[in-house]
């Protein structure tokens, strides 16, 4: 699945921290975002921290071998290290040791341990991707919601423009005798009203533009321009392409909240067999190397001479083979088994959840995008008639046969019609685009 817009954060080739782009873009928030969330480096911590667990529990299948050495004065009486028999004098002793050893049969315990933790760790990464992925589709919400606002306020802006020409014409017409002055006190309050919904829309953009600076983690005292696509030039799949069973079938192979969960499946299926080889013996090889010196010894001579050669006397070397046999141990084994198997049960029915789930917002965003293209539709013939009317109540208006009141109710009702046919257009866009998602498409404009 091209989650490339989740993966920028982890594979380094993107370096938006050191400078910020002039004009933002869909894909520069998007990178931005997800490089700079506290959410997403908590969970790259969470995931790091994973993966030390399963280098940890892979090395504990290694053999291991440990130095020990220790050096003192031994008062009383005491074993002489170089005689082993009872001595009551003071002597110096130094004794050296080597040993370790390995595990060759645990029923698969250290191995099952070590590919739980290895699972457990790709599932940390997956919900890295998931938090990602969230983000992502926050900032597209964002970033429709400044794009359609910054097409209101166009609106807005033509219309004041309308009736300013409007005013002109009456104005001079009323110089003329052609029309009263109440026709022009009329459109002076429109012209007014107009003004006011202008600027009602400005902060409209700017209040979008500060929701969006803060999911970026933006200095709020900073330019922010986004580059503003009309809508009317997003590319869009076609609902064709867009099934519900289809994108599910693809969405259920390539999220990474699926696989997060279908990780943790097979991580708790290793650590039932884990917990069960608690029930069966286990066969470890030891070895052990160990050397002692006391200035006791007759082979005292010189310093150097002495202990070296009481150290190579006193030599010795050992290997052998231990079995360990589980009789009675509290019934920890047993409960730690029937634990691990509840535990198995839990994440099982979460994968489950999460593909039902899965589902159903798949299923339920279709509904809605063929909600929001029914509304569409709808909107795009209340503008056109509304248009029509329009053009028509002016004309009307030119020659008066029409009052000031009834042209203006027609311009608002046109006016509203433009406004709501915008967004129901982003409506649509931000419901193909969620498919697209869903789907395995990246987040693009």
């Amino acid at each position: 699945m091209k989650y490339l817009f989740s993966l920028l954060l982890f594979c380094g080739a993107i370096s938006l921290q050191a400078q910020e782009p002039a004009q933002w873009d869909l894909k520069s928030c998007v990178e931005y975002a997800i490089q700079h969330n506290i959410s997403v480096q908590q969970a790259d911590v969470s995931a790091r921290l994973a993966k030390l667990q399963a280098q940890l529990a892979n090395s504990n299948r290694l053999p291991t071998i440990n130095g020990s050495t220790g050096m003192g004065m031994r008062f009383g009486r005491s074993i002489d290290p170089t005689t082993n028999g009872f001595s009551s004098t003071q002597f110096l002793y130094n004794n050296f040791g080597l040993n370790g050893g390995v595990q060759i049969f645990n029923a698969g315990k250290l191995k099952n341990n070590a590919e739980a933790t290895s699972l457990s760790w790709y599932a940390s990464e997956a919900d890295k991707l998931t938090i990602a992925n969230d983000i992502s589709l926050n900032v597209a919400t964002y970033y429709l919601q400044i794009l359609s606002a910054i097409e209101q306020s166009e609106i807005a802006k033509i219309q004041i423009q309308q009736t300013r020409e409007q005013l002109i014409a009456t104005g001079k017409r009323v110089e003329v005798g052609l029309l009263p002055e109440l026709n022009l006190l009329e459109l002076e309050t429109q012209l007014a009203n107009d003004s006011s919904s202008y600027i009602s829309a400005i902060s409209t953009v700017q209040q979008s533009k500060l929701n969006m600076m803060a999911l970026l983690n933006l200095d709020a005292a900073k330019p922010f321009e986004i580059i503003a696509q009309p809508v009317d030039q997003i590319k869009l799949q076609a609902f064709a392409d867009l099934q519900p069973d289809y994108v599910f079938n693809l969405a259920s192979q390539n999220m990474p909240n699926v696989k997060a969960a279908t990780l943790r499946v097979r991580a708790a299926e290793k650590n039932t067999l884990a917990a069960k080889a608690g029930f069966y013996p286990t066969l470890s090889f030891g070895y052990n190397l160990t050397s002692n010196f006391s200035n006791q010894s007759k082979d005292w001579g010189t310093v150097w001479n002495g202990w070296n050669t009481q150290v190579s006397n006193n030599f010795g070397q050992n290997v052998g083979l231990q079995m360990s046999i589980p009789l009675f141990n509290g019934n920890q084994s047993k409960l730690n088994y029937q634990q691990s198997k509840l535990n198995l049960s839990n994440v099982m029915l979460q994968a489950d959840n999460t593909h039902l789930k899965l589902k159903q917002d798949i299923y339920s965003s279709y509904t809605n995008a063929i909600v929001a293209y029914n509304k569409l539709n709808a909107a795009q013939k209340a503008l056109n008639s509304s248009e029509k009317t329009y053009q028509f109540a002016t004309k009307r208006y030119d020659l008066g046969l029409l009052g000031t009141i009834e042209l203006l109710n027609n311009q608002n009702n046109y006016l509203k019609a433009k406004v709501n046919f915008k967004t129901a257009q982003y409506e649509y866009v931000f419901r193909i685009k969620l498919l697209e998602f869903y789907k395995g498409e990246a987040l693009t404009l």
